[in-house]
């Protein structure tokens, strides 16, 4: 059976399975469904109505076990769509050994995957948010025509109250158009990309990292009060058909953020 580190985080093995809420049980035996079939992110699941029928319990017990699975960052819903896979269960590759010819051993992964993965709690404040025509410049590195709608955005993103990046999004509408109708500031970019029609997954991207110091509008909202240096990451994401999907400019606390990849000749 195939396995991930997602599945280590469902509460099995503690406790035996009917000491466990009747949804936790169900939960636990939907995941290892889907991870024995290598699901893959973005995959839709079978109706709620089917799930319960399949598992034995009410469509309100199979709602509790997809939600107590989308806690854990694993499945998403789309309104009117259903239920999706939110995390691939492929098996990763071997430490150190790239999954695709040429890519790297890192995955693009949004800030609330990272916070979800890690056990943190995160909050955003919008502070921009605004669907405009996009410029030459922007529509050449998106591959869309110029003055083609664009969804961007800017937000404040806390991890634990904790202030740590100021990031810039700007995204082709036309990819996702749920985009300008969503309240980002408790909803997920990546979530709900993986919640369009169709489908929009981050695959891979193009990423680089400067440090400078923070001009005056940084320091105030990254509650900067001494010499600490902001490093300015600057990513071009793009969807599973080689698409461009996101370009982001990310500005860190250089004490809150850390850059780690794999280089390879």
């Amino acid at each position: 059976m195939a396995t991930s580190e997602s599945s280590a985080s469902l509460p099995r093995g503690l406790l035996a399975d009917d000491a466990l809420p009747l949804y936790a049980q169900v939960a636990a035996r939907l995941w290892d469904d889907v991870t024995e079939h290598g699901a893959r992110e973005g995959d839709r699941l079978p109706s709620e109505r089917t799930l319960a029928t399949r598992y034995g319990v009410s469509r309100v017990t199979m709602r509790a076990a997809l939600t107590d699975l989308a806690a854990r960052g694993l499945t998403q819903s789309a309104a009117a769509r259903g239920w999706f896979v939110a995390r691939s269960t492929e098996v990763p590759a071997p430490e150190g050994v790239p999954a695709t010819p040429g890519a790297d051993a890192h995955t693009v992964e949004g800030f609330a995957d990272y916070a979800s993965k890690h056990g943190l709690v995160t909050r955003s404040r919008v502070l921009h948010s605004v669907v405009r025509p996009a410029t030459v410049a922007e529509a050449e590195t998106l591959r869309i025509g110029p003055g083609a709608a664009l969804f961007e955005m800017r937000r404040l993103r806390f991890l634990d109250d904790l202030a740590v990046v100021l990031e810039h999004n700007r995204l082709p509408l036309a990819l996702c158009p749920a985009l300008a109708e969503t309240d980002f500031t408790t909803a997920s970019l990546f979530a709900t990309l993986r919640g369009g029609e169709p489908p929009q997954l981050p695959r891979v991207a193009d990423y680089s990292v400067e440090a400078r110091q923070p001009d005056a509008n940084e320091r105030e909202l990254l509650e900067i009060t001494d010499t600490t240096p902001v490093l300015l990451a600057h990513q071009l994401a793009f969807n599973q058909e080689g698409r461009p999907l996101e370009l982001t400019l990310a500005i860190y606390r250089g004490d809150r953020y850390r850059f780690r990849a794999s280089i390879t000749s």
